[in-house]
């Protein structure tokens, strides 16, 4: 699709069971590779930002096609174009919002509700 001129991977992450001390430690497969996304960043707060709060960044992500399995609680990772902003930084899925458009469409897409916590005055 037009527009669509980055690439990404999907992974889902969950808990195995504990570790011999009892500690739980999360892992992630990867879901999908080289997926057709458009990252997109949403300004936070300005009045937030003026009291050195911690803000949330958020994002959206357009990502084709639309029948993919992708959950709440699943990781988005910027892969291409290497020169990317975000390259190889894992965001958290929020939300995914899927077209109305039949499955066998092609112009078939969903729409991510992606978080990036930061904490106000460190270096990321």
């Amino acid at each position: 699709m037009a527009g669509l001129r980055e690439r990404a991977n999907i992974w889902r992450i969950h808990f195995p069971t504990d570790d011999i001390v009892g500690g739980a430690v999360s892992s992630g497969t990867l879901q999908y590779a080289n997926v057709m996304t458009l990252l997109d960043h949403k300004l936070p707060s300005q009045i937030l930002l003026q009291q050195g709060l911690e803000t949330l960044k958020t994002f959206t992500a357009t990502i084709v096609p639309g029948t993919l399995d992708i959950r709440e609680r699943d990781e988005y990772e910027p892969v291409f174009p290497y020169n990317h902003p975000y390259i190889n930084v894992r965001f958290r899925i929020t939300g995914v919002a899927k077209s109305s458009n039949m499955p066998f469409n092609p112009n078939n897409y969903m729409v991510l509700s992606l978080t990036r916590d930061v904490i106000a005055h460190a270096n990321q």
